[in-house]
């Protein structure tokens, strides 16, 4: 019964930006770390991006300085707007809460091309 969507990738060439969705039940999303993970293709899935109930984010240092994590409580959807991308940036992108996650969802594939 609880979900996670996301939504928003596709292929981009390097340099260029994309903004992936979350979006999930209120459930999950009140009062709940969420983060962004990234599996590349071969590679186990890796945090990279969460933000807390109250707005703070943070990030892995591979994405510093290019990726933003956002969320719209009332919406019950977290953001992540990718500029700069790399091409190691490919891979599926994930959401879902930091602390007692719940099943993945479909993920959302980003193809970034040199």
């Amino acid at each position: 019964q609880v979900q996670l969507v996301e939504s928003g990738g596709g292929s981009v060439q390097a340099g260029g930006s994309l903004r992936l969705s979350c979006v999930g039940s209120a459930n999950i999303f009140r009062l709940n770390t969420m983060g962004w993970y990234h599996q590349a293709p071969g590679k186990e899935r890796e945090l990279v991006a969460h933000i807390t109930s109250s707005g703070d984010a943070y990030y892995a240092d591979s994405v510093k300085g290019r990726f933003s994590v956002s969320r719209v409580n009332a919406d019950n959807t977290i953001y992540l707007e990718m500029k700069s991308v790399k091409p190691e940036d490919t891979g599926v992108f994930y959401c879902n809460r930091i602390f007692n996650r719940v099943s993945w969802g479909p993920g959302t594939q980003v193809i970034v091309s040199s």
